[in-house]
């Protein structure tokens, strides 16, 4: 999870997230390089004393600067797309939850092997213990197994909500009389967090996410006992 000092991303938790942090530090690269140039360039032009007042025209070094942006934006546009293209895919999802958005809580239905329906709702601060985060425990968490693909059926019963969490790459909008859905399988076990990223109203810093991830045997034990 993230803390007030934490600048970079989010250590990924499932692959997805390993892409998305890929195609960011590859664009960063290319932004930073041509950043570097072109302050190089202004910074040369600003200390010599070269002028060109009598120069009408140049092709060569119009073809240049013309060819190489557009090998600079493939170059871009390539791997985004490839990217969007994993993002969207949904391919044999063992597990479907249905997550619903409330004002403001969050309510989740699994249906596949059993109709196991609760809400989740933040803890109070005078509720919590000495290891509990602040604004960010709640009473029931959303359990998964990892390394199984997951899939996710997002709608909200109110205003529009958006159920994310950074580690996983996942953000998702929950819009009122629609479905969006997702796909994503996570790589280890733990606790990761996530807020509502959409704003809905006076609570809505108050609706965060707790995905619990377990080995595929707890999670089954754990559906027995609910």
């Amino acid at each position: 999870m993230s803390t007030w000092k934490t600048l970079s991303l989010q250590d990924s938790a499932s692959p997805l997230m390993e892409q998305l942090i890929y195609f960011h530090d590859h664009t960063l690269m290319i932004s930073i390089i041509i950043m570097i140039l072109v302050g190089q360039m202004l910074i040369s032009m600003l200390f010599n004393k070269f002028t060109h007042r009598f120069l009408m025209e140049g092709q060569l070094i119009e073809t240049v600067w013309t060819i190489l942006p557009a090998i600079v934006l493939i170059s871009i546009a390539l791997p985004s797309l490839r990217l969007l293209y994993i993002l969207d895919e949904i391919h044999k999802p063992v597990i479907t939850v249905k997550v619903i958005g409330h004002q403001w809580f969050w309510s989740y239905e699994y249906s596949n092997y059993k109709n196991l329906e609760f809400d989740s709702y933040m803890i109070p601060i005078e509720e919590l213990s000495e290891s509990d985060f602040r604004l960010l425990e709640v009473d029931n968490r959303m359990v998964v197994p990892f390394n199984t693909q997951i899939r996710i059926i997002v709608t909200s019963s109110d205003v529009i909500h958006s159920w994310t969490i950074p580690s996983l790459g996942v953000k998702i909008d929950a819009t009122p009389g629609r479905l969006n859905q997702a796909n994503f399988s996570i790589n280890r076990t733990g606790l990761f967090f996530g807020q509502c990223s959409e704003i809905c109203g006076a609570n809505h810093s108050f609706m965060p996410i707790i995905i619990e991830v377990v080995t595929p045997e707890a999670f089954i034990e754990w559906m027995i006992s609910q």
